[in-house]
């Protein structure tokens, strides 16, 4: 998966399966845009993801993330619950604003 930081008034967290990267999914008036200038950065694994999630949780940052394996990782990170977890066709979602 991808993990890339943008750096604004405040720190948004972008992590983003690497297969859904640059691809759009529609359902109905909803759509989830995985385009790369947002998403794609630093490719990292799992474990990577979880320790960098819990490091910018605790700075404060605010997390948009895409696909099952960025989901689960968020999950196991503790940033958000199964219960936070939307679907655009098929496609698991969470945002996280703190």
């Amino acid at each position: 998966m991808h993990i890339k930081v943008h750096e604004t008034y405040r720190r948004v967290v972008a992590l983003c399966d690497t297969e859904l990267l640059g691809k759009r999914f529609e359902q109905g008036i909803l759509q989830l845009d995985c385009r790369k200038n947002f998403y794609e950065g630093e490719e990292v694994s799992q474990e990577q993801a979880i320790r960098l999630i819990e490091k910018h949780a605790r700075e404060d940052a605010t997390f948009n993330i895409v696909g099952k394996q960025a989901v689960q990782a968020a999950i196991e990170a503790g940033v958000i619950s199964k219960e936070g977890v939307g679907k655009i066709s098929g496609i698991p979602y969470a945002l996280k604003l703190l």
